[in-house]
């Protein structure tokens, strides 16, 4: 189940045992079963996400964060897992480093170097 789908059937569920508790004549079950929903499980399921067996770990968690990484240290390392021939390394370099947009050119050396360093 989604975490916060978790979070939602829980609050749900406290207001309806609350609820039904009031209407039963509950006494101090009524604010009891208020306080664990709404201060103790559902920020127990908001903070440990995941970690809980409840919860399954979303689709975004098993992808790396490829927008804050440099393209080039991805490329080594696929290169470095066997994901990618030297050649189709190669290739992908030269093609990163024409498309880039920064302001500094990189070089022949620099190719090189990141070559090198493979």
């Amino acid at each position: 189940m989604d975490k916060w789908r978790l979070v939602g059937t829980i609050a749900i569920l406290t207001f309806g045992f609350t609820s039904m508790a009031a209407i039963l004549g509950g006494g101090t079950l009524v604010p009891a079963l208020f306080v664990l929903g709404v201060f103790v499980l559902i920020p127990l399921v908001a903070l440990l996400g995941a970690d809980l067996p409840l919860v399954a770990a979303s689709e975004n968690d098993d992808e790396p964060q490829s927008t804050d990484a440099d393209p080039v240290e991805l490329l080594r390392e696929r290169y470095a897992r066997g994901e990618l021939s030297k050649d189709e390394f190669e290739t992908r370099l030269d093609r990163l480093l024409e498309t880039e947009t920064l302001a500094v050119e990189a070089s022949d050396t620099d190719r090189e170097l990141l070559i090198d360093e493979e």
